[in-house]
């Protein structure tokens, strides 16, 4: 089944539901942020360090492989969802169409491609939901759209304090983007994401995420299905048609298209009544972006 025809139901049963969600009233401790903060940095270290493993031949399969063993070698056994890795004309999401074909592919890596890393791991039951887009070699148009990428970082949490509801913040963000001249590649995601929630109880976050087989074959984890069927998927994803509450943690992740490759960050954003802030600035895509 094509996921249009999951769009359709997503996006019509989000339009009536998100508003209809109990609201988050959640709001993370000193402890809890430092629990995510570690979650998220020891997402991005798997990034950087695959990051740096790769070569010319290299299939995504292989990369999504690396990324798993250098999560489970430092501990994490569990996880959000399965790492991602998206190489040149597929980082830009353009023509996939099928839910399989978003998944690692035997596509090899090439000496001008772009490449996006995408994990989510869970450490002591908090998640940490990361995107590392980089290149081989120096690549003048993806340094472009990693500079609008960071200005975009620096509006978002204004974004958020002056939206009503969280579906403003994906139409603002999605405005910017075309004002850039970029695509809006996560309006091609799954029922075009721009983030979702994450909390501090994650369901059996001690155990391993592929105890079950259902892990091997969905983009999630069986533990996130859970807590999906538990909070539902309609107050805990951020569309274009969300009306519920902005206050708690959201992993925000936009994804924009150039000429032949699509770029992305993923990071956690704090939302309080007066307040909404980076979980960290202490991330690789800020570091290592030049003008």
């Amino acid at each position: 089944m094509s996921l249009s025809v999951f769009e359709s139901v997503f996006h019509f049963s989000s339009k009536h539901l998100s508003s209809l969600s109990k609201d988050s009233s959640w709001q993370p401790s000193p402890a809890d942020l430092e629990g995510f903060r570690k979650a998220q940095n020891l997402a991005y270290s798997a990034a950087v360090a695959v990051s740096k493993e790769l070569r010319p031949g290299i299939s995504e399969k292989e990369a999504a492989k690396l990324l798993k063993t250098y999560l489970h070698d430092h501990g994490a056994r569990s996880f959000l969802h399965r790492p991602f890795a998206w190489f040149g004309d597929r980082s830009r999401f353009l023509n996939l169409g099928f839910y399989m074909r978003y998944l690692p592919s035997d596509r090899k890596l090439k000496e001008d491609d772009v490449y996006i890393l995408d994990v989510s791991p869970v450490v002591n039951g908090y998640t940490g939901d990361i995107g590392y887009t980089s290149s081989l070699s120096p690549h003048p148009e993806l340094t472009r759209a990693k500079n609008f990428l960071l200005d975009l970082r620096k509006e978002i949490p204004v974004l958020f304090l002056k939206a009503k509801t969280p579906g403003e913040v994906w139409k603002r963000v999605n405005e910017r983007v075309l004002e850039a001249g970029f695509a809006n590649c996560h309006a091609l995601y799954p029922f075009a994401v721009l983030g979702h929630r994450v909390y501090r109880k994650f369901p059996f976050a001690k155990f391993s995420s592929y105890l079950l087989p259902i892990s091997y074959v969905s983009w999630f984890s069986y533990q996130a299905l859970l807590s999906f069927s538990k909070r539902g998927v309609f107050p805990e994803t951020l569309t274009e048609e969300h009306k519920g509450e902005k206050l708690g943690l959201w992993a925000i992740e936009p994804h924009i298209g150039g000429n032949g490759f699509g770029a992305k960050f993923e990071e956690i954003i704090v939302v309080e009544k007066d307040r909404v802030y980076w979980l960290s600035d202490d991330v690789p895509h800020i570091t290592e972006t030049k003008g």
